[in-house]
């Protein structure tokens, strides 16, 4: 019997030592295929380490301002209104009523000594603006600077030892990041909502000169929450909140923030210099499509195209041509308008830029001096489209003369065929073409009367036409296909 028990001892010995061997070669075996996503080990229960670290940070922004109250009466002093009661209304005598009108917003506090990093249209035109801290505290604040196109802005108040949010680095934010929007929407106090990064490098309103590279959200973001603070599960700041796309004006999941490396340039020099200075290289800039591509000849539809070159501009003085395509700035690759604008005003005026060009199939480098943006030329910075899709051109055309460059304000010595009208179901009306507009190329061939236009054309071979557009001073290619 004892002999039995050794033996049964002996064996489960040897089935423990050889399960404890089967299990270290399986820890230790390599997985087949592709390596798998690293996920949590369980759901997270709870976020209120980081809201606790975060929130003291984050305000509220209360601004007033007087405007003109409208006029309950506004024909009463009129004489042709009077005439009917026979002048015997006195005129009355009275000052012009005003009323208070009131906003309400967030920021974030980003230093110490009392700057706080809020949206432009939050105080904008605001005569009096007050801070309301998390502990309660009122401090009455005032506008350090202002940036308009960026949508940022910058307060102070008279307060010391204040706590701070850091500022991360929302280029190494990634899509489906867990973030948390912290704001006082619709002031009911301060407010806490979660969810994931939705996309980056967003644009809702290009065209209007501003300058946007948002991250977009779900996390819930509702009117008050403008200003406040997009923040990773570290609680680094990443974004200032700043819009939402709603039909009714409530959130429905699709916000969108000021991502924190764009927000740190602009807050350096609103608090150094009071203003923000962009480096401008003097070009009409847009996107390549499918069809232009095909008109230029090129391969695929990588880079940015130039349709102008402002005249005496930095692009101007260093070669660029209307038609180049920029493949790189630098030596990084270029994807599309907005990053190439982004990009080009962030390294400010004055700064040395390579440009890798291609032209004509060859591949070019040209080096300049960046100049300033201002208000005049920004809109040659700004991303322009392209077009097409329709059976004909559609449009009857006239010779560019002086008279006409007159009326459409353009130099003397433009040359051209002008579109003096267009078919509102042809191609050209689709490829968005508007009377008054001068076709100055087709295919790259300079035209100069309405036969060259037709002519250029006939030699495209069924192939989508690619026009150069003079509107009003700004040039730009469409691509019109034909079939």
């Amino acid at each position: 019997m004892k002999w039995l028990l050794c033996v049964l001892l002996a064996a489960g010995m040897v089935s423990c030592n050889r399960r404890d061997a089967l299990g270290e070669a399986n820890r230790e075996a390599p997985s087949s295929g592709s390596p798998r996503a690293v996920l949590p080990s369980g759901p997270v229960l709870s976020y209120a380490d980081v809201v606790d670290r975060v929130a003291p940070a984050v305000v509220t922004i209360r601004t007033s301002q007087r405007v003109r109250a409208p006029q309950q009466f506004p024909f009463w002093d009129d004489p042709f209104f009077r005439q009917f009661f026979g002048g015997a209304v006195p005129r009355r005598q009275q000052q012009p009523q005003t009323e208070v009108e009131q906003a309400l917003g967030s920021g974030v506090v980003v230093r110490a000594d009392g700057y706080i990093l809020t949206n432009d249209h939050v105080v904008n035109g605001a005569q009096d603006i007050k801070v309301d801290t998390s502990n309660q505290h009122t401090y009455s604040a005032k506008v350090v600077g202002t940036d308009a196109p960026s949508d940022l802005a910058v307060l102070k108040v008279s307060a010391d030892g204040l706590p701070t949010l850091e500022l991360g680095d929302s280029d190494k934010v990634r899509v489906g990041d867990v973030v948390l929007a912290v704001g006082n929407p619709l002031g009911i106090g301060q407010t806490v909502t979660n969810g994931i990064i939705s996309a980056k490098g967003r644009s809702t309103d290009t065209g209007t000169g501003s300058f946007q590279d948002f991250l977009q959200t779900d996390a819930p973001i509702n009117k008050g929450n403008s200003g406040g603070a997009l923040v990773n599960t570290r609680g680094e700041l990443i974004g200032i909140n700043s819009q939402i796309l709603s039909p009714n004006g409530g959130s429905i999941g699709i916000g969108f923030a000021i991502p924190s490396d764009m927000a740190r340039g602009v807050m350096d020099q609103l608090i150094k210099r009071g203003k923000v200075q962009r480096g401008m290289l003097g070009v009409t800039i847009q996107r390549i499509t499918p069809d232009i591509a095909a008109g230029l000849g090129l391969k695929g539809t990588t880079g940015v195209l130039i349709g102008g070159v402002q005249p005496g501009g930095p692009a101007d003085k260093a070669g660029l041509r209307s038609g180049d395509v920029i493949l790189q700035v630098n030596g990084k690759d270029v994807t599309d308008t907005n990053g190439l604008r982004n990009e080009i005003a962030a390294m400010g005026p004055g700064t040395d830029v390579t440009l890798m060009i291609l032209r004509n199939g060859s591949h070019q480098e040209f080096h300049l001096k960046l100049g300033e943006l201002n208000e005049q030329n920004a809109q040659q910075e700004q991303g322009g489209g392209g077009g097409g899709g329709a059976s004909k051109l559609g449009v009857e055309l006239a010779p560019l003369t002086s008279d006409l460059a007159r009326q459409l304000n353009l130099p003397s010595g433009e040359q051209g065929a002008v579109v003096t009208s267009v078919d509102p179901a042809g191609a050209a009306a689709e490829a968005g073409i508007q009377q008054g507009d001068v076709i100055e190329q087709v295919n790259r061939q300079q035209v100069r009367t309405p036969n060259d236009v037709r002519d250029a054309m006939g030699r495209s071979n069924g192939k989508p036409v690619l026009l150069l557009i003079n509107r009003g001073g700004q040039r730009a290619f469409v691509a019109v296909p034909l079939q």
